[in-house]
């Protein structure tokens, strides 16, 4: 973060000077333990916490200052106090108020999945041309959103901001901040379904207040083969990247080469690239090509497009791969979970060599969809010829019953151990995928510790 003024920030969040100190701070956080000198703190709160409990303490860590809903009853010599009616909003203020300071190119970039694929593979094509601010870890939300803004530094010449949301009015809120010259939508699926009036409909609407963020001259990047979108006519200049022929940015020529990942073509009204992307799932295309799109509107090269998406790197447990002893893999996917990407993990799972373990658990926030979505994993396990399918979880024991001979199901991760531990055999592929709730990193750490 840059230096900023204490009473630039002041208007900034409309708030009241309680006590002055130090006029400039050149760091934000929400979390007192992660405070560093010169910051300012912002103490939210919630129905379980609350952070003004942490402002005397952050304080004497180091922290310039900090924003509070009331006054309090003692005051840290020397540190500015900001009183705001509501810590939340106000930190929603300073972030829209910080990211005005910069004139460059933003993205953001939603959908039901891929959002963080996608974002990982803008970032890699933008990073060639120069240094990019993009989303970290899962920092998507109404708090991490302004907590990535708030990293933009002078060297940035562009932005990649992931926002995530399972409600209405979520996306609108956090656009409010981010202000993209750039929204892309990867896709409309069934994630937080139960949340959005259990249609896919209402999913597409609530995706659908990123453009109302979108500034004048702006571009819309859609999946053109996603049937919802297509649905769409939008008061900007649309680009649909896909295989379709109503795609403006079009993909062919794919030669999938299993668990190394897919080359394609991608042709544009401007040029033609030949990309090699290093990860598996045909479903990569999308984010490779939504990349050209934004790259070429942006101005990088041909030769900067074409490394960028080369130089594309998984991040967290989205398809990452771990070779272990004896020729064994795990794929950990187990960051999250809906149905569309449960089914394109499983079919990436078949290419591997060897024997086939899927490790599948509960998908949340599936509302009436949740048994028949559960089912049709199971059935598609037993359809693609599967070794063996370990599901664990209540939500999941309709996987197992589908999956017929190859399933077995398990109340818990502690009670599934010795069957994944019996079925992972050498020379065998383990997906290993689950809504995050149900926290099944611990199988993937246990899995690594035990064949690494």
């Amino acid at each position: 973060m840059m230096e900023c003024c204490v009473a630039d920030l002041c208007r900034a969040v409309s708030g009241t000077l309680l006590q002055s100190g130090a006029e400039h701070f050149s760091g934000m956080s929400t979390d007192s333990r992660r405070i560093a000198p010169g910051d300012l703190f912002v103490p939210l709160v919630g129905e379980r916490f609350d952070g003004h409990a942490y402002v005397t303490g952050s304080l004497e860590a180091g922290a310039a200052g900090c924003l509070c809903e009331r006054v309090p009853e003692t005051f840290v010599e020397g540190k500015f106090y900001i009183q705001v009616a509501d810590t939340m909003l106000a930190l929603r203020d300073l972030a829209s108020w910080y990211r005005g300071l910069f004139d460059i190119p933003v993205v953001q970039i939603t959908g039901s999945a891929g959002k963080t694929t996608t974002k990982e593979m803008i970032a890699a094509v933008l990073g060639q041309h120069g240094p990019t601010l993009k989303t970290e870890a899962n920092y998507n939300n109404q708090i991490g959103v302004p907590q990535t803004l708030v990293r933009l530094e002078r060297e940035h010449w562009a932005a990649v901001i992931e926002t995530g949301m399972d409600h209405f009015g979520e996306l609108r809120y956090m656009g409010v901040m981010v202000r993209p010259q750039i929204a892309v939508i990867t896709n409309i699926g069934d994630a937080h379904i139960e949340n959005m009036g259990n249609t896919r409909q209402g999913t597409l609407r609530s995706k659908c207040e990123i453009f109302e963020s979108l500034q004048a001259g702006g571009l819309a990047v859609l999946n053109g083969d996603d049937e919802l979108l297509n649905t769409l006519e939008l008061p900007f200049e649309t680009v649909r990247c896909g295989q379709g022929a109503n795609c403006d940015v079009r993909v062919t020529d794919l030669l999938d080469r299993g668990m190394e990942g897919i080359d394609c073509t991608v042709q544009t009204k401007k040029d033609t690239y030949c990309l090699s992307i290093p990860s598996p799932g045909v479903y990569m295309i999308y984010s490779a090509s939504m990349a050209v799109a934004i790259g070429e509107r942006l101005g990088l090269s041909h030769q900067e497009i074409v490394e960028g998406v080369a130089a594309y790197v998984t991040t967290g447990s989205r398809m990452r791969r771990l070779r272990l002893r004896e020729e064994r893999l795990v794929i950990d996917d187990c960051y999250n979970a809906n149905p569309q990407a449960m089914a394109e993990a499983l079919r990436i799972l078949t290419k591997s060599q060897g024997r086939t373990l899927a490790i599948l658990g509960d998908m949340g926030e599936l509302g009436d969809k949740s048994e028949s979505a559960h089912r049709e994993i199971g059935r598609l396990s037993r359809e693609l010829g599967l070794d063996h399918v370990v599901a664990i979880g209540p939500k999941a024991a309709a996987i197992a019953a589908e999956a017929g001979a190859i399933g077995a199901h398990f109340a818990t991760l502690e009670e599934a151990m010795p069957a994944i531990h019996r079925w992972m055999t050498p020379g065998t592929t383990a997906l290993v995928k689950a809504s995050h709730a149900m926290d099944f990193g611990k199988i993937v750490k246990e899995l690594e510790e035990t064949y690494s």
